[in-house]
């Protein structure tokens, strides 16, 4: 990271704690990296405490939480561990200019959500690369995860001890990040609204067909759709497709999916949702463990899509901006980023969110280190 113009030693010194941040969640970014790894290696097996820990943790929480299935909560490890990594975070901030950590910590409140493995992360990660002391109130359906690296984290820096405190009740805070529902949003604004505070609320993904979508970019549309049961913001639960598209091809690439069939919360959604649209005669699509319906809404419920049709993509950009408070993705081809305002990721790639990719669009580092500035 480039010094220059920092003006006095005061501020190295901040950098100098900055840079021991820095290295402890790189370090914790190796450490993860070599568990995955090592997780289901028979040849290569976990070698520490920490790691077999860990694998214990994983399988546990899969118990406790049936809608965590160990492939996604190593999905959400694997998209830590590749943030984690000293050059990326250190790329990260050379984009602000007072990258440099609070003088004064304040304490941050952080509700965290339940609906994926370790949904709060890079919160806690902002938090405390801010310099700020994080005040956790986890969500009773992922509560294991997230203590267990902070327990690795003061092992290789115990500064952070005195920043990092998990909580049953929030008290004594200056600023709130609280993740939740459109409901539950509403109750935090109550509740916090008279503190800087950033609240979130129920967002969701869409995909965009132009009509010529390979099998591959179909199948990877997969992750996005089914990863975490669909539960995550970044999942895709609506599609805008040309008129006339036929849906074929689209089931065809998403049939390596069916397990997702034999979890038995999401049988059940599928069941209980097949059972309304048939007795509503609601028209729909449906492959056996998927359906699919005409919906202009953008939230559809589990084991559903909804998709529109669309004949002119500048309207359909349009429609997009409308709902840009609403949506977290967009994924497509990459053609199509010259004709939206808005960003086309990749399909395939929503759960794998860079350190800038903030929920809901809101700069998270930014909010923080204005804080510092009240100081």
């Amino acid at each position: 990271m480039n010094l220059s113009g920092f003006g006095n030693l005061k501020f190295l010194i901040l950098y100098m704690i900055l840079s021991d941040r820095i290295s402890a969640f790189s370090h914790l970014g190796s450490f993860l990296k070599q568990f995955l790894k090592a997780f289901n290696s028979s040849s290569d097996p976990l070698a520490d405490d920490s790691g077999q820990q860990l694998k214990l943790l994983v399988i546990q929480t899969s118990i406790q939480n049936q809608w965590f299935r160990q492939d996604d909560i190593l999905l959400a490890i694997q998209s830590i561990a590749n943030q984690m990594d000293k050059n990326n975070i250190e790329a990260w901030l050379q984009g602000y200019s007072d990258a440099n950590g609070n003088m004064a910590p304040k304490n941050i409140g952080v509700i965290m959500a339940g609906n994926i493995p370790l949904a709060g992360f890079f919160d806690f990660f902002y938090v405390l690369m801010s310099g700020n002391k994080i005040l956790v109130k986890l969500s009773a359906q992922d509560d294991l995860l997230l203590p267990f690296l902070a327990d690795y984290l003061v092992k290789l820096n115990p500064d952070f001890k005195e920043h990092i405190h998990f909580v049953q009740k929030l008290q004594n805070f200056d600023a709130v990040i609280a993740s939740g529902s459109g409901n539950s949003s509403r109750y935090f604004e109550y509740y916090f609204g008279k503190v800087p505070h950033i609240i979130r609320k129920n967002r969701n993904s869409c995909a965009i067909f132009t009509g010529n979508e390979t099998e591959e970019e179909l199948k990877n549309l997969g992750k996005d759709i089914f990863s975490y049961f669909g539960a995550g913001c970044r999942n895709v639960s609506k599609l805008y497709v040309p008129d006339n598209y036929s849906f074929n091809d689209f089931f065809r690439a998403q049939e390596e999916n069916y397990p997702v069939i034999h979890n038995n919360r999401y049988a059940n959604n599928y069941e209980y949702n097949k059972a309304i649209f048939l007795v509503k005669t609601i028209p729909f699509l449906d492959n056996g463990f998927l359906m699919i319906r005409n919906d202009s809404v953008l939230n559809a419920p589990r084991a559903v899509l909804h998709y529109d049709f669309y004949t002119d993509i500048n309207n359909l950009n349009e429609e997009i901006e409308r709902y840009k408070n609403d949506i977290q993705c967009v994924v497509g081809q990459s053609q199509l980023n010259a004709k939206l305002s808005t960003e086309v990721l990749p399909f395939g790639s929503t759960q794998n969110p860079n350190l800038k990719d903030y929920a809901d669009h809101v700069d998270v580092w930014t909010f923080l280190n204005d804080l510092s500035s009240e100081c």
